[in-house]
């Protein structure tokens, strides 16, 4: 039998190891110990980790790697991110996003981050964001899948025209239904737009995803409205909260109505802990609070929660690098996610928790899936968010499109050895390993 592409001696992340993957025709065609027959290439694991690709749930690509542009975002805060994006809306062109939508793509393959949900604004009547993301879709498709949402920015009914351009964006070909309710004049019209988009997404059988009570405000209970439109559409499964930081804010009472509300509604949760953390509290001295939405607490009543990258080098954030490692790791710290079960848990919410979120098809590394997958230098996925590892090589429909060198140092230091690879540095969690 002739392959494609063998990997040999891989871990995957439910701990078996000593397994090959065999690759034909783009998909996955075996998964067990000695493959046997020829390939056009062989990759050796080694034991290390191989992942299904890296999934960002929520992004702003129309915006991404804009940053200075017109002006930095001094105080750092949300609101004067938004003002900073209606500055430069006008100035905008359809090759300038092209061009930055491009590069972070570039950029996102490197770290094995082969599918991302973009949020696109839709206040501005050109629709110049859409166009432009829906010929950086056609041209990544390659490589990268890309789900696009009509995000009114501005507010659905505070912005004249968003209601007409959101139906413009989704008659171009835009698949997602958004909003953000918090930012409507009045929590009634908040509530009303959440109504509408659940709505429209139901007549056309769309998915939504609405940034919802990105506030510190508890007072603000928007995804209660989504949860309720949610379960009288019957939309379960095709609907996500991104954000819900007043949950943080709430009393425990409140909350403990709500958690049971939102799984009872069959929905999902995005959270975005690089920005969340940065952007909430922002009016708190001390105590200060993190912002966070509560997470555990989500996934404990069984509610699916991902984690996004929401910005990298744009009006609201002006680091971030397209790792989705990173976004993990500062989500383990920020809600306490220590736990062994927790930071697997973490890992599932950058891969395939994400992947179901935005309903991807031929997804994970199972017999007949897309031979997509991302070799890590780690033994497991505690190991990766830990060490951020480096992705050895990232694998598209069976075909290597990106290779990093491993990260070893060398020492020249009497008596000690000569190299140091952070993921050696575990040993006694062999036997943890071995028992999953």
């Amino acid at each position: 039998m002739h392959h494609d592409l063998i990997v040999r001696n891989a871990r995957l992340p439910d701990g078996r190891d000593g397994l090959d993957i065999a690759v034909r025709g783009g998909r996955i065609v075996a998964i067990e110990r000695d493959i046997g027959g020829e390939a056009a290439r062989v990759i050796d694991a080694a034991g290390r980790l191989v992942a299904p690709p890296f999934v960002d749930a929520h992004f702003h690509m129309d915006a991404t790697l804009s940053l200075g542009l017109p002006r930095l975002n001094q105080s750092g805060t949300l609101l004067e991110g938004i003002a900073l994006w209606g500055e430069l809306k006008p100035l905008l062109t359809v090759d300038a996003i092209i061009e930055r939508a491009l590069r972070y793509c570039d950029l996102a393959v490197s770290q094995g981050l082969l599918a991302i949900r973009s949020h696109v604004d839709i206040c501005d009547d050109r629709l110049l964001a859409v166009d432009a993301l829906l010929e950086v879709k056609r041209r990544v498709a390659p490589y990268l899948d890309l789900q696009l949402v009509a995000f009114p920015q501005d507010g659905y009914y505070r912005s004249p025209t968003a209601a007409a351009n959101l139906v413009r964006a989704l008659d171009r070909g835009v698949e997602v239904v958004g909003g953000i309710p918090h930012f409507e004049r009045t929590m009634a019209e908040g509530a009303a737009s959440v109504r509408a988009a659940c709505e429209i997404a139901a007549e056309r059988g769309l998915r939504v995803d609405i940034h919802c009570d990105e506030t510190d405000d508890p007072l603000s209970r928007h995804v209660e409205t989504l949860a309720y439109e949610t379960q009288r559409l019957g939309l379960q499964g095709r609907v996500a909260g991104s954000h819900l930081t007043s949950m943080h804010s709430m009393d425990n009472y409140y909350v403990s109505k709500l958690i049971p509300l939102i799984a009872e509604a069959g929905m999902a949760v995005i959270a975005n802990p690089l920005i969340n953390i940065v952007i909430q509290g922002r009016h708190d001295t001390y105590p200060k609070r993190r912002g966070m939405t509560r997470v555990p607490e989500l996934l404990a009543a069984g509610v699916p929660c991902a984690f996004g990258h929401d910005c990298v080098m744009d009006p609201w954030y002006g680091l971030g690098s397209g790792d989705m490692l990173d976004v993990a790791h500062m989500a383990v710290h920020v809600a306490q996610m220590t736990g062994r079960d927790a930071i697997r848990s973490a890992f599932e919410a950058v891969t395939a928790t994400p992947a179901k979120i935005m309903g991807l098809e031929g997804y994970g590394l199972e017999v007949g899936a897309n031979a997509d997958f991302v070799v890590l230098q780690a033994a497991d996925p505690i190991e990766a968010i830990r060490l951020k590892a480096a992705r050895l090589f990232v694998v598209r429909r069976g075909r290597v499109i990106a290779e990093t060198p491993p990260r070893i140092a060398t020492l020249d230091l009497q008596g000690r050895p000569a190299e140091v690879d952070p993921a050696s540095y575990a040993p006694a969690l062999r036997e943890e390993r071995a028992s999953l």
